[in-house]
């Protein structure tokens, strides 16, 4: 496939879109061969037919990388609830929140929760994505777990977008263990995670280090089970209040830690020391109508690379359009087009630790998308309005 006459967004470095007018790409079987204007497209290309993109925008295609897509049932009411006054927390300590979720997820079968998934992941793939990653954690026992898993794995078979799944058993308390997380995480949650690994459903292990979900000691043994399997991590951490998360993160190596919204000038530089990734959800702040803001500033400082995700989740963020999260990045945070472009696309690959896609480069995956844009800005500028022209998946359209 020959691409000519486009104007790319390589988005290879950090500081620039990497913008090339006039541009051509060419791809062989499902990776990016070449890149560069279309005076200088190789000799070999020539005879080659091209599609002409009249001067649209291509982008590397987009990635989120934090999903909930796979859960039964919904939230609205508690979405009702929170705007007559009750906190997330408060919601939560009655017995809703998470655990009013993993109810109607432990009842449904894989079939359905595979259904139900596949219509959220529709919207995501009609918005550009390729590479989405999906979560457990509304099972929180064996069998629910592995469900959720299976399903997450089968969306991939299902569907042309790449998956990958995250072991989330470390998300909440289920009400058989009231008042006993440790003995939780002991008995269940690390030989499930166990059992996962051992079933190939997992690539990566995360956990929720808050006041209503596990401590920083809690989710250390989940890391070490998984560190014990060869599997990275990742965490939920410091979006409610601040019990460490981020420190454990950065101790841990995780690929990302995401929320964030109460880490330190101290956490941001932790992080800039392991290489992790901050995941900004913009879409969780906005529903639950949260007031303290990710300290992006602390995270430019420290030159801390952000990603941006959907968090897709029927609770919190029940969201799953990327192109509306980029928006919410700029207008709620005043994240700049170039950092939501990068945090949908390099720096999400990053806190996936796929290293072979989110820029557009010779022997990168050839996963595109094709704009009825000018400029990258566009992409986060519009509210409800998706200008996708086409996507290519691993060198097809």
């Amino acid at each position: 496939m020959i691409l000519t006459n486009a104007t790319i967004a390589t988005l290879t470095d950090d500081t620039s879109f990497g913008l090339i007018a006039d541009g051509a790409i060419a791809i062989e079987g499902d990776r990016i061969a070449w890149v560069g204007a279309s005076r200088d497209l190789p000799a070999q290309y020539h005879g080659e037919a091209a599609q002409d993109l009249a001067q649209r925008l291509v982008t590397p295609g987009l990635i989120d990388c934090h999903s909930h897509v796979v859960f039964g049932g919904n939230r609205a009411a508690e979405f009702e609830q929170r705007l007559n006054g009750a906190s997330y927390e408060e919601i939560a300590r009655a017995g809703g929140g998470i655990v009013s979720t993993v109810t109607a997820t432990r009842v449904a079968s894989e079939e359905d929760l595979l259904k139900d998934a596949l219509t959220r992941v529709d919207a995501m793939i009609a918005e550009g994505v390729t590479l989405l990653e999906v979560k457990s954690g509304y099972g929180l026992d064996r069998d629910t777990e592995l469900k959720m898993l299976r399903a997450a794995r089968a969306i991939g078979t299902l569907r042309p977008i790449h998956v990958r799944t995250s072991f989330l058993g470390a998300h909440a308390v289920p009400p058989e263990y009231a008042g006993r997380p440790d003995a939780y995480i002991d008995e269940v949650c690390i030989s499930t995670l166990q059992a996962a690994h051992a079933e190939g459903l997992v690539d990566a292990v995360d956990g929720f280090c808050e006041g209503i979900a596990f401590d920083a000691a809690q989710i250390s043994r989940v890391f070490d089970a998984a560190r014990a399997l060869g599997l990275p991590v990742k965490l939920h951490a410091e979006q409610l209040s601040n019990i460490g998360g981020a420190q454990l993160a950065a101790r841990y190596g995780a690929l990302s830690a995401d929320h964030l919204e109460y880490a330190s000038d101290t956490d941001a530089a932790a992080l800039a020391q392991s290489g992790t990734v901050a995941v900004i959800l913009p879409g969780a702040f906005y529903t639950l109508r949260e007031t303290q803001a990710p300290p992006i500033d602390a995270f430019r400082a420290h030159q801390v690379p952000m990603a941006l995700a959907t968090d897709c989740n029927p609770g919190s963020s029940p969201l799953a359009s990327l192109l509306l999260t980029m928006n919410m990045g700029c207008t709620l945070f005043r994240m700049t087009p170039l950092e939501a472009l990068l945090g949908v696309t390099r720096h999400a690959a990053q806190a996936l630790g796929q290293t072979d896609r989110g820029t557009i480069r010779p022997d990168a995956l050839a996963d595109l998308c094709v704009w009825d844009a000018a400029h990258p800005a566009e992409l986060s500028y519009r509210i409800g309005f998706n200008p996708l022209h086409s996507r290519i998946f691993q060198g097809a359209q």
